[in-house]
């Protein structure tokens, strides 16, 4: 079952708000967030894949990849340092684009769990200008139902333990 997420950006306000479920326990979708060796299975657009350069993943660690296209002509970077991470249930991180400097946004996750071995991830995105959130906005839905999408194929098919 494929899950709809929400996404709520206020006019006049820095953030944007989501929610989404899977069909998982918020333990294992924590996880997918977290652990190196399953993040790069589910981010970044498909036909790509993830060169890490740094993950450390624990308060006050940070983190560093390059998402590069299939093709190879193509290379994104970005960067963040993790501020809390609380397991199972909250997640605290920025997260700059590195060809865009100078505008990071600060990432706030929390992970329930639902009934039925259901959970819901519930994010905050806030940004230093409003040019920054309306930006962010205009080009991530495609690209964070996509990565969603996948996390639901992968946690479907038992490939996150």
């Amino acid at each position: 079952m494929t899950s709809k997420r929400t996404v709520a950006a206020l006019p006049g306000e820095l953030t944007i708000a989501f929610t989404r479920e899977f069909e998982a326990p918020a333990a294992l979708v924590f996880r997918a967030h977290t652990e190196e060796d399953l993040i790069g299975k589910w981010i970044g657009p498909i036909g790509t894949h993830m060169r890490m350069r740094e993950w450390d993943a624990r308060t006050g660690g940070s983190w560093s990849y390059v998402v590069v296209s299939g093709s190879g002509n193509g290379e994104w970077a970005f960067h963040g340092a993790f501020h809390e991470v609380t397991e199972p249930s909250r997640l605290v991180q920025t997260w700059e684009f590195e060809g865009n400097p100078g505008h990071p946004n600060l990432e706030i996750l929390e992970f329930a769990d639902l009934d039925g071995g259901r959970s819901r991830l519930t994010g905050l995105s806030v940004f230093p200008t409003l040019e920054d959130r309306d930006g962010m906005l205009a080009d991530m839905d495609g690209g964070m139902d996509e990565n969603f999408n996948r996390l639901d194929g992968l946690i479907a098919a038992g490939e996150l333990g």
